[in-house]
């Protein structure tokens, strides 16, 4: 008999955990495995790239209360749903002011821990081989789902990040395996959750070189990209780690420098309105152009001269890999885990994590055209897809 898998996460909306999760999915040998993929909420443009052999599980309304409007569900008789997560933002705001973090990610703990007990059990499924919570909170797979093991994933720099310990330990130890994306994310979530150590297991984001240099291949209008300039490109949501609003002053660094470039930005997100202030106040109209959500970002990367990964903090960025899959110089800033994404000077480069080093480093690669043209040699002499990183599980199922 084939063994099955049961796959969790919230949605499908454009983003790197999203498109990490589909190279996943079409890795997977579905002649020895049966996979049943649990989407809480069936929205977003990712929807339509599950693959066929996959089997979507239908969408349950109570579970789609996680993340629409509280308003909302409270029109449609959801009351504990919805003063589940009213606890949790009280309790969040609370955490927030005593801990005084940057970042604040305890929100989707406590939103887990209060909704969680009044959602309905998913174990009418039956008993499975292997359950996997992709995406935090992993509450539900905990509690709702039948399995012989859990696994959960980490996909975010847990020691840069705000988050209650004393909550989050029982939810992780709950699980069979924490899996990680690079020793990088292992490190910092171990400076949070030491005694997890024998739980790790390293299982990189799975990449298909052959499916992006395919959609790379789709045709866009070039006409806002500029002729004649450095085309800069990065790929991101429009959040405080991925620091698209300091890369606005970078760029106006490189333009008052005497750069002529075009940085161009592919995504969507809570930070737009700062972003579009920042382009406003800042005159970069002309060189910092915003184009939206993308389905398919591979088209402007392929187009770019240089890809730009401006990011305060990463778990390990997939537009990274993608873009050396394209054979494009990378730039990526000294986040914690920028060693595990490159190797400076070899297959990109790492410039510093501020305003003023970054647009120096920037600048300098600019006018090195020596050093890119070796890099793109380098990257067009390596293999970047992994899709063998599957068999890891397979590994660990066969002996369940």
């Amino acid at each position: 008999m084939m063994k099955r898998v049961f796959i969790a996460i919230q949605y499908l909306e454009i983003g790197g955990v999203e498109r990490s999760l589909i190279g996943l999915l079409n890795a997977i040998d579905y002649t020895r495995y049966e996979v049943d993929l649990f989407v809480f909420r069936h929205t977003g443009e990712f929807m339509s790239f599950i693959p066929q052999e996959v089997r979507l599980l239908p969408e349950i309304k109570k579970f789609t209360t996680l993340s629409r409007p509280i308003k909302e569900i409270v029109k449609e008789g959801y009351w504990d749903i919805a003063l589940g997560r009213l606890w949790a933002h009280i309790q969040s705001r609370c955490f927030e002011k005593r801990s005084q973090v940057k970042e604040n990610i305890a929100i989707f703990q406590y939103v887990a821990s209060n909704t969680t007990p009044y959602l309905p059990s998913l174990e009418h499924l039956g008993e499975y081989d292997l359950a996997i919570s992709f995406l935090i909170p992993h509450n539900i797979v905990k509690d709702k789902v039948k399995a012989k093991q859990k696994w959960a994933w980490i996909h975010t720099d847990y020691s840069f990040v705000g988050i209650n310990v004393e909550k989050e330990l029982p939810v992780w130890a709950a699980f069979d395996r924490v899996i990680s994306i690079s020793e990088s994310v292992s490190k910092g979530f171990l400076t949070r959750f030491p005694s997890l150590n024998e739980k790790i297991l390293l299982i990189e984001n799975i990449l298909s070189e052959k499916m992006i240099r395919e959609q790379a291949n789709e045709k866009i209008d070039l006409k806002c990209l500029g002729e004649g300039k450095i085309k800069l490109c990065t790929v991101g949501r429009f959040s405080y780690p991925k620091a698209i609003d300091r890369a606005v002053l970078i760029c106006k660094q490189l333009i008052n420098k005497g750069i002529n470039l075009i940085w161009y930005i592919v995504g969507y997100g809570g930070d737009e309105n700062l972003i579009r202030k920042t382009i406003h106040d800042n005159r970069m109209e002309e060189y910092f152009i915003l184009l939206g959500k993308k389905t398919n970002p591979y088209p402007y990367i392929k187009a770019c001269d240089i890809y730009v990964q401006p990011s305060r903090y990463e778990g390990k960025a997939v537009t990274v890999r993608e873009a050396q899959i394209l054979e494009k110089p990378v730039v990526i800033t000294n986040f914690p885990t920028a060693q595990s994404q490159l190797t400076d000077g070899v297959d990109g480069i790492i410039v510093p994590n501020d305003v003023d080093g970054a647009a120096k480093g920037l600048m300098d690669f600019i006018k090195d055209d020596n050093k890119r043209d070796r890099i793109i040699t380098y990257l067009h002499n390596h293999s970047y897809g992994n899709e063998e990183e599957v068999d890891k599980i397979y590994q660990m199922l066969e002996v369940c």
